[in-house]
Formats: C-alpha cells, sequence, structure tokens
C-alpha cells in the first residue's frame, strides 16, 4: 500500500509515507526462514495491561509489517522472520525471542540434518 499526504507549509509539498502489509511475494511465506520466535508475555504488554491501543512500539519498529495494531499486538508468524527487532525495542520487556524447537518446529543440527 502506498499513499500520498499533503503536507502544508511553505509552498504546496507533496510527502509519502510508505505502508506496508505482510503478503505474498516473491519470497513466499518468509515466517519459514525463521530460528526464534518472538512470542509475547501479555502479563508485561502495556497495552494489554492498560485495555487500549497504546504503545505499540513493536508494530512501529517491525521491519517486515508483521505486526498488527490492537489491545495485545498481533504478530503473523506466516511472514516473521524472526529478527528480535520488536523485542530489542519493546520498553516493557514483553517480547520474548524463543527458538523454533521449543514450538514443535523441526530443529536442524550443524550438518544441516534434522535433529530428533
Amino acid at each position: 500500500m502506498h499513499a500520498r499526504m499533503s503536507a502544508r507549509g511553505s509552498g504546496s509539498q507533496m510527502s509519502e509515507i510508505s505502508m506496508s502489509r505482510p503478503a505474498v511475494g516473491e519470497a513466499g511465506r518468509t515466517g519459514d526462514w525463521r530460528n526464534n520466535r518472538p512470542v509475547i508475555d501479555a502479563a508485561k504488554c502495556l497495552a494489554v495491561k492498560q485495555g487500549k491501543v497504546t504503545c505499540q512500539i513493536c508494530w512501529v519498529y517491525c521491519p517486515d509489517g508483521c505486526i498488527a495494531q490492537g489491545v495485545g499486538p498481533v504478530i503473523d508468524l506466516t511472514y516473521c522472520k524472526g529478527c528480535g527487532i520488536c523485542a530489542e525495542e519493546c520498553p516493557a520487556g514483553a517480547i520474548e525471542m524463543q527458538p523454533e524447537s521449543l514450538h514443535g518446529v523441526c530443529a536442524v543440527d550443524e550438518t544441516g540434518e534434522a535433529a530428533r
């Protein structure tokens, strides 16, 4: 999605604001690349604690647009690559990066073989 907004001030200038939503692109389901996944602890999340759409720093910083705003942000794991920026930027420490192996996803050892 691409939006144009008019910025009034000295002269009539147009500024562009880029917005994106996760979607299937050339790379497909990019969440399959992930080694670690973000997990939100609702007890620590400022939006959940306040019961309204506040903070949303994770949404702002997600480079892939995989976090939906709301009372308790929701991460779209289909496209989340597990970069961990949301966890680093969360002021409440409500997002933790956890290994995919903790969530029943097949782990791969150093040789590239599936670990059992």
